[in-house]
């Protein structure tokens, strides 16, 4: 699933395309919003928040949408031919600009007054201008007896981290994932990581940790599973924590992150 840099990205890509343009082209590919039309109406921003996408439009209306794990919004020259089938959710075009949203896990819109139905329930967004340690870290203390794993990915807690982010903050931080949150005296120091992190790499692709851009070398542990630690030299492990069927990927070093 992509991450809260990846959104924020798409979201920049999405104001340079669409903010401060009438629509000439609207069409929701969805059920619950197949007769809608934007048409005529200007967009006036879209921003991130967390993992969810903002579109504001003239009217008082919010188009809300979601990547989940294979969303994604494309940008073409307006009127170019857009694929049939179900995988397109949504189009936005005007005069300069197209944009399509490909298997979007949401679509919703909404009131702009009413956003808090979609986003309302997010912590502190790791890459927003309100971005909060302190309340991140008063939620996480909420539930001491929670593996800090498992904590790091509740949106409720803090919005925009992902299995990837998740790795690399505990590996840097030298923490077991399925250590207790209760049992972490430090947590402003993983929530400031974390955030560093993602602030880091909101303005190119790819996800980088070590410092190193080459492609073999850009991540501490995440996608490394079995090759030795760039550190100790500990095979890198790989697992699952979660929730039955809500099962996520972790990787971590027994070495540097010993129980």
């Amino acid at each position: 699933m992509p991450e809260g840099d990846a959104v924020y990205r798409t979201a920049a890509r999405l104001r340079g395309a669409l903010d401060g343009q009438v629509l000439t082209r609207s069409e929701f590919r969805v059920p619950r919003h197949a007769t809608a039309d934007l048409t005529g109406r200007s967009v006036l921003e879209t921003v991130s928040r967390g993992k969810h996408l903002l579109t504001r439009v003239e009217g008082g209306l919010t188009v809300h949408t979601h990547l989940r794990m294979d969303g994604s919004w494309q940008v073409t020259a307006p009127g170019r031919r857009v694929a049939g089938g179900d995988q397109v959710r949504l189009i936005l075009a005007n005069a300069r600009c197209q944009a399509v949203g490909v298997r979007l896990g949401m679509v919703d819109l909404l009131r702009t007054a009413d956003e808090g139905r979609v986003v309302g329930h997010l912590g502190p967004d790791l890459l927003g201008l309100d971005w909060d340690p302190v309340e991140a870290v008063r939620r996480l203390r909420r539930d001491p007896d929670t593996t800090i794993g498992e904590a790091l990915l509740d949106q409720r807690n803090l919005a925009g981290i992902g299995t990837i982010y998740r790795a690399e903050t505990l590996f840097l931080r030298g923490i077991w994932p399925w250590r207790r949150v209760g049992d972490i005296e430090d947590l402003d120091g993983v929530v400031t990581l974390a955030q560093r992190l993602l602030d880091a790499n909101k303005r190119h692709a790819g996800t980088v940790t070590t410092g190193d851009r080459r492609p073999a070398n850009q991540t501490w542990v995440y996608g490394r599973a079995g090759r030795p630690c760039r550190r100790c030299g500990t095979r890198i492990s790989r697992g699952e924590m979660g929730a039955h069927a809500q099962e996520r990927l972790v990787l971590w070093c027994g070495g540097c992150q010993p129980r």
